[in-house]
């Protein structure tokens, strides 16, 4: 069965791991070597960012 295709950038996961200094477990040990409190930072980070990025936007309008 094929992979659900992630909602999140593979570009957006590396930059906010490298924001979060967890790129140099990733690099070396993949996604799975990433702590679940590390992968929960992250889904918080991107969050965060939607949601400045939406008030952004309706700030324009």
């Amino acid at each position: 069965m094929a992979r659900k295709q992630g909602i999140m950038s593979e570009e957006l996961k590396y930059e906010i791991a490298r924001e979060l200094g967890v790129y140099d477990t990733v690099a070396r040990e993949g996604w799975g070597g990433v702590s679940s409190r590390d992968c929960g930072n992250i889904v918080a980070k991107a969050i965060e960012m939607a949601e400045r990025s939406l008030a952004q936007n309706n700030q324009m309008r």
